[in-house]
């Protein structure tokens, strides 16, 4: 099984959410995704002041193999996007938990992070 941290949260769609503690969350695609999508070579980010609802679809990831849809875990506006997964998007392959991370959200309810997955429950999901 693909390197799963037990402090963040999980989509079914193979999106990882952390918590800032600030009513902002960090989201990034797992290791699992990542691995499926193969080498990847373009990352279309959402712009800053954007808003999603919870499943929107909000990025896109390229990689040689096929392009895949990123949605917005929770409801909330983007505050920030990594430019740099924009001019390297092979840090998503190389460090999906820490530089490859995609963009920053300010939650709109934060009641939504406890519908996520944690660890073990997106653990079993993979397996499935």
């Amino acid at each position: 099984m693909s390197n799963v941290p037990s402090d963040l949260k999980y989509t079914k769609s193979h999106e990882w959410v952390r918590d800032n503690g600030d009513g902002t969350v960090t989201i990034g695609i797992t290791d699992h995704a990542q691995e499926l999508l193969g080498d990847l070579v373009h990352v279309d980010l959402p712009e800053v002041g954007t808003e999603f609802g919870a499943e929107d679809g909000c990025a896109v990831a390229e990689s040689v193999k096929a392009a895949s849809d990123i949605y917005a875990p929770v409801p909330g506006v983007i505050i920030e996007s990594n430019e740099a997964v924009q001019d390297s998007p092979e840090l998503i392959n190389s460090d999906p938990y820490g530089d490859g991370w995609l963009f920053v959200m300010r939650v709109d309810d934060e009641d939504a992070l406890g519908e996520l997955m944690d660890a073990d429950a997106y653990k079993a999901e993979c397996d499935e």
